[in-house]
Parts: C-alpha cells; sequence; structure tokens
C-alpha cells in the first residue's frame, strides 16, 4: 500500500483532487475505478469523490503497477481541484490573471489551463464560469466546451454561485456582521465572521450574497478594514506578496448533468497561510481545523 500524511497543502481538499494530482496523467476514468473500487482509504475507511481531506488524515492507495507508473509522472503546474468531462476547477494563484492583461506578461490562467489539458488529449479553448481578479486566490471554474460554458453560465445567472471567501484584515470587526453598502447605484450585501483574531488584524470568513465587481474589498474598506496588501482599496502593501489576501474557499453550484450539488474546497497557499500566521499570530493547526466546519450564515 502507498501511504501519504495529509499537510496544510491538502487540508480540505477533496478526495478526487488529491488523487488527480497525485496521478497527473491518469485517465479520469482510471482515477474514478480506483475509488469505486475502495482502493483509496482514508484514515483506514473507504473514500468517495467528495471525501473532505484534513490535516493529520492518512491516505492509503492501493499499489499496482499501472498506479506506479502515473506516479512517474511530473507534478501538474496548475493545482486542480476538480476535474470532469463538463469542466475544470483550478486553485488559481494570486497574481495570476485569467486573460491576457496587456500591463503584465502572457503568464494567465485561461492559457495555462488549455495547455495543460492539451497534452493529456484534444482539448478545446476553457471558458472561464466564474472569475477571480489578478490578486485574489482560489477555486475558479472553467468550461471545456462552448456547449458546457452555456449550460453552466445559465447555472450561475439562475442561481448563483454559492461562495465563501477567507481574507485577512487589517483591525478586527466586530465577531459577525453585515455590510449593505450599495456599489455603483446597485444593492450589494456581504456577512463575514471572524475566524481569527489577532493583534494587528484577524482572518475572517466572507460570504458575497450579491455579485458586485470588487464587492468584498471595498465592503471592508468601507468598515475600516481593509484586506491585507489591497493597496486600491486602503489596505497595507505586501512587497514579498503576489496579489492581496483574498482567497476564494468554497465554491458550491448544482451540476447542470447530474443535478447533485458539487462542493469544491481550495486548500490555502503557502504562503497566505504563512503570513496569515505570522499576521494573526497563531499556529498553523488552530488556524486549520475549524475551516471544516464554516457553514453559511
Amino acid at each position: 500500500m502507498l501511504s501519504y500524511l495529509i499537510t496544510e497543502a491538502d487540508h480540505c481538499r477533496r478526495a478526487d483532487s488529491f488523487l488527480r494530482n497525485l496521478l497527473p496523467d491518469a485517465p479520469l476514468s482510471y482515477l474514478k475505478k480506483l475509488i469505486e473500487a475502495g482502493h483509496l482509504r482514508v484514515n483506514g475507511s473507504g473514500g468517495s469523490p467528495e471525501t473532505i481531506l484534513r490535516l493529520g488524515d492518512t491516505v492509503t492507495l492501493k499499489e499496482s503497477s499501472r498506479t506506479r507508473g502515473f506516479l512517474t509522472a511530473p507534478r501538474s503546474p496548475l493545482d486542480i481541484l476538480y476535474e470532469d468531462s463538463w469542466i475544470v476547477a483550478f486553485n488559481k494563484p494570486a497574481g495570476l490573471p485569467m486573460h491576457p492583461a496587456a500591463e503584465v506578461d502572457d503568464r494567465n490562467l485561461v492559457d495555462q489551463g488549455t495547455a495543460l489539458l492539451a497534452t493529456k488529449g484534444p482539448t478545446a479553448k476553457l471558458r472561464p464560469v466564474n472569475r477571480l481578479d489578478r490578486g485574489t486566490s482560489g477555486a475558479v471554474i472553467l468550461a471545456r466546451s462552448s456547449t458546457a460554458a452555456g449550460i453552466f453560465g445559465r447555472v450561475v445567472k439562475e442561481e448563483g454561485l454559492e461562495k465563501i471567501y477567507l481574507a485577512l484584515v487589517e483591525g478586527v470587526p466586530e465577531p459577525t456582521g453585515s455590510i449593505t453598502f450599495p456599489l455603483k447605484g446597485k444593492d450589494a450585501e456581504t456577512r463575514y465572521r471572524v475566524l481569527a483574531p489577532g493583534k494587528k488584524g484577524a482572518l475572517v470568513a466572507l460570504f458575497p450574497f450579491t455579485g458586485r465587481m470588487h464587492q468584498l474589498r471595498q465592503h471592508l474598506s468601507l468598515i475600516g478594514h481593509p484586506i491585507l496588501g489591497d493597496r486600491r482599496y486602503g489596505g497595507s502593501p505586501l512587497p514579498d506578496y503576489e496579489g492581496f489576501a483574498l482567497h476564494s474557499f468554497r465554491t458550491a453550484l448544482t451540476h447542470p448533468a447530474s443535478n447533485e450539488r458539487l462542493v469544491i474546497f481550495a486548500p490555502l497557499p503557502e504562503r497566505f497561510l504563512s503570513l496569515a500566521t505570522r499576521f494573526v499570530g497563531i499556529d498553523n493547526e488552530t488556524l486549520l481545523l475549524p475551516l471544516t466546519d464554516i457553514t453559511l450564515p
């Protein structure tokens, strides 16, 4: 048996995402077969694709010659959070734009993701189902065809995406709250919950109930607690951090093909976690373990 101890890099990751990144060249059908056959186990019990891994968990995988062959492939340059024949979800790094931008080099998620999938077989150019600002990290969904883009686009328009963000903010807000300042003449609502207060600031969970441009960034600035590194809206600069301390942690929607609820988690990037532990002043385990229990207000 192959055995893996879950570290900070995979805390809150889906089991199918762990397997996809462990065996990047394996066909999706093979990964599905491994899970369905019970060859992937978490803490000694059978795992499902939706099983959420936690810090300190032990994942075991039945060893075979075919599995060993896939293990020799280099890890994917992009963190794949979920993949099926319709969509692929990535854990976008802070500082990487969704599309080519004139003011930066030609690095962008759409082109990098398309190139990555092309190494596994014929693929069309990926199309974003949702978008994140260049400076924001976390879960973002891209459609694998124009048909999928249209179908998922209608789902987003009709029912929206259920999203939870994590942010490091300056100062410590009230433990919970709702921010309802209109933006550009339109109603906007953000609810929040302080997860870990510190001396200089806090880690907060953010729940956008509307989807205005830069809503979270503006709302936090308007209540006097800007996001760390978000200089556009009053945050202190982070010279050694590309982007700002805002992370799209959890995204959920109804999958139109199965009509089942799809929930995608994006583990915290190493640099965000390091910044959080320094800024808030608590250890990684104390900071990470409560993340699995965040629920919508």
